[in-house]
């Protein structure tokens, strides 16, 4: 056996890196990103903040600013905490995932299988709803430790009924733990948080990268202390930086400026969806986040208009968009894209058009 034989398990070697296309000189729409900036005096400001940072000492882990910030300013319930994490994958990575609805997030199952845990995925109905028979059912057969729902889902945008999302809470029961991912929660304008004193074995996440800040990377969760104690004990020490530290506290003084992005991006949404509904041969699923999945039908020249040939008449128009179809059975020639800017958008709608009538 060669050494990697010898050292790395065999479902670590059957798996893909992560790949993250290379997005230069093109219309990036593939990463759920805010396309805005910070107003050019707010740059300037936290410009500022970051040069007195002390990068020459380690951060205080216990971050004690930064999480009263985020409790006060993010909807966390009085007397709750949140833990924080790398970006929300790290806090995936510490808890690790048992059962969740497919297709969904991609680093629960990863995140599982890292840990070498077995990842049960239930399949979401044809519509990309909820399959609340079929998980009630998971839930009763394989017992899951942790059960996650992204709310709204990732790469659907769909979002659970929120009795369903309940109801699978109440069958995990005491024998397990409900993780509802809100990544995409400034553009659902619904959430879980308000009520984490309702479920004692309920935990919700979030991170501020759809918000308007990935690149600093930041995720937070929260529940009951209890709960808090037992994954603060698996965080890594000094897992957030000091300059996110320093800039996340910066923006939340002025979250005005992105809640503003985030009801610009949901007023977009509508106008793009009703824009990309209008092309021929092209199925919107409703979304509660900032992006849209679209299913390209059969149709055009000659029958075609595959999401594979799409995406790749996009791409030879500088547009990026992400090519889901080989994710599931039930993604078979959709396409995510996010929702940008006017500009962007206008521009997305014409490479498409273009490309539906390219496409042999």
């Amino acid at each position: 056996m060669s050494l990697i034989e010898t050292v790395v398990r065999p479902e670590i070697r059957a798996l893909s890196a992560y790949h993250v296309p290379d997005s230069s000189g093109m219309v990036k729409l593939d990463a759920m990103e805010n396309p805005y900036t910070l107003p050019p005096a707010l740059r300037t400001q936290l410009g500022q903040r970051l040069a007195d940072v002390a990068l020459n000492r380690y951060p205080v882990p216990s971050y004690a600013a930064l999480k009263a910030a985020i409790c006060a300013k993010l909807g966390v319930p009085k007397g709750y905490d949140v833990v924080l994490g790398n970006g929300s994958d790290e806090l995936i990575a510490m808890l690790s995932t048992l059962l969740a609805p497919v297709p969904g997030f991609v680093m629960y199952a990863m995140s599982a299988r890292f840990a070498g845990l077995e990842f049960v995925g239930v399949p979401l109905q044809a519509d990309l709803t909820l399959d609340l028979d079929a998980m009630l059912a998971a839930i009763a057969e394989h017992r899951p430790a942790i059960t996650y729902l992204a709310y709204p889902n990732n790469p659907t945008g769909t979002l659970f009924d929120a009795a369903q999302v309940e109801a699978v809470i109440h069958a995990v029961g005491d024998t397990g733990l409900v993780v509802i991912d809100e990544a995409y929660q400034p553009f659902a304008q619904v959430s879980f948080m308000d009520r984490l004193p309702e479920f004692a074995n309920l935990l919700v996440m979030r991170t501020v990268s759809k918000l308007g800040l990935a690149g600093i990377r930041l995720g937070y969760m929260s529940g009951s202390a209890e709960l808090l104690t037992e994954c603060d004990k698996v965080r890594p020490p000094y897992n957030v930086n000091v300059l996110t530290q320093a800039c996340a506290e910066f923006v939340l003084e002025h979250l005005d400026v992105l809640d503003s992005q985030a009801a610009a991006l949901r007023a977009e949404r509508s106008k793009l969806s009703a824009a990309l509904a209008a092309l021929p041969g092209v199925h919107v699923y409703p979304s509660a986040a900032n992006f849209l999945l679209i299913r390209l039908l059969p149709g055009g020249k000659n029958g075609g208009n595959s999401g594979e040939a799409i995406f790749a008449n996009l791409l030879a128009r500088k547009v990026l968009v992400k090519n889901v179809g080989k994710m599931h059975t039930l993604l078979e020639n959709c396409l995510r894209v996010n929702v940008s800017t006017p500009e962007e958008n206008a521009l997305l709608i014409a490479a498409l058009s273009e490309s539906l009538r390219a496409t042999p």
